[in-house]
């Protein structure tokens, strides 16, 4: 059986086995403002998906990880789909979304149906990375 909701304060361990990049305070806005989610299966937390408000109004999908065990199980696409549809209900009518370019998760984003919308290059030395690529869809 397959469970969607908002990530609680008793997530935390499971979500920084997944999140690594989330400082502590964070963590805790996004159990407050119910801007994450975890998928879990047979009561297992399987993934999660955290977001925020790009420009302050538009819900940018920060972050998408499945267990690596779980995934290629459609984990991910019900997840998206169950934020897509947790955003219109707000009222938000277009998403953004994120990867790098090293990464195969630009193809995931395009099967769900958003489209490349452009992206950016950060080469500032510690900082420096693949380009950043931006994905946006109408909801």
């Amino acid at each position: 059986m397959t469970e969607i909701r908002y990530v609680k304060k008793e997530d935390e361990p499971f979500w920084y086995r997944l999140d690594k990049h989330l400082p502590k305070a964070e963590f805790e806005e996004k159990v407050r403002t119910r801007r994450g989610y975890v998928i879990l299966l047979d009561g297992t937390p399987a993934g999660l998906l955290r977001y925020s408000l790009f420009w302050d109004n538009t819900p940018f999908c920060n972050m998408l990880f499945i267990d690596e065990k779980y995934q290629r199980k459609g984990c991910g696409r019900q997840l998206m789909e169950y934020w897509e549809n947790d955003m219109k209900e707000q009222g938000y009518a277009m998403l953004l979304t994120s990867t790098q370019a090293d990464e195969t998760a630009q193809h995931f984003y395009r099967k769900q149906g958003y489209k490349d919308c452009g992206g950016f290059i950060i080469d500032i030395p510690g900082f420096a990375q693949p380009m950043e690529l931006f994905f946006i869809k109408e909801i």
